[in-house]
């Protein structure tokens, strides 16, 4: 995936409300984010924490089931990122420095030291050109499952949302095997990481009011079956 797109448009979504424990858990993350990004590293943070399976499962029945739609008309573009998050750091490096471990930044926050585990193949590295940012609900899966009727200030938003895990950093080749698939058709190499991926995954397609197919529904089921 692109990883320095820039731009400075303003992220503008309204959201749906979300239960109590959500919220506080969203905003304790963003929190430390703030603190990663104006500190310089000290704090340690982490994707924000998606719904317990139970809630999940709540969630996955509130998810309109339809077939997926065509690619017709899609770009990434019509998604803008990486997007500018303050303190000379756009998306990608914001996640970079979160899920980080000893993560160390030049003035313009690109990492020059930090180490990062992959959870979806437990890979480490030190490199950051090793690490993809994953998007959870990939660009053009969402634009099958209904962005492609949104504005462009809401795609910007889904493809920079640093509130709920829609962002990961993962090891690159991964996410490129991973490429646009839904749950039916890929799931992480980590099986021990499916539950923790079909709750992150509800969560996105709930909260933006996205679709999800038969079988995608199907797979969310079984991984929802680990937890």
């Amino acid at each position: 995936m692109p990883h320095r797109h820039r731009t400075l448009s303003p992220r503008l979504y309204a959201r749906r409300p979300r239960s109590a424990a959500v919220a506080a858990s969203a905003a304790a993350v963003s929190g430390l984010l703030i603190a990663l990004t104006l500190g310089g590293g000290a704090a340690q943070a982490e994707p924000p924490t998606p719904p317990s399976a139970q809630e999940a499962t709540t969630m996955l029945g509130e998810i309109d089931e339809a077939a997926e739609g065509s690619m017709d008309g899609y770009d990434r573009d019509k998604f803008p990122h990486w997007i500018d998050q303050g303190d000379n750091c756009n998306t990608r490096e914001a996640v970079l420095k979160r899920d980080g471990e000893g993560v160390e930044t030049g003035n313009d926050c690109y990492p020059t030291k930090g180490t990062w585990k992959s959870p979806y193949d437990g890979g480490t590295w030190t490199k950051p050109s090793d690490v993809d940012i994953d998007h959870m609900v990939p660009l053009a899966e969402a634009w099958r499952s209904g962005a492609a009727d949104w504005t462009q200030d809401q795609r910007q938003k889904l493809a920079n949302d640093l509130d709920i895990a829609q962002l990961l950093a993962v090891t690159d080749n991964v996410n490129q095997e991973k490429g646009d698939k839904d749950p039916a058709q890929w799931m992480p190499p980590e099986s021990g990481y499916h539950c923790t991926y079909a709750r992150m995954w509800i969560w996105v397609k709930h909260e933006y009011k996205l679709t999800a197919d038969g079988a995608e529904k199907d797979a969310l089921k079984k991984a929802l079956g680990t937890c």
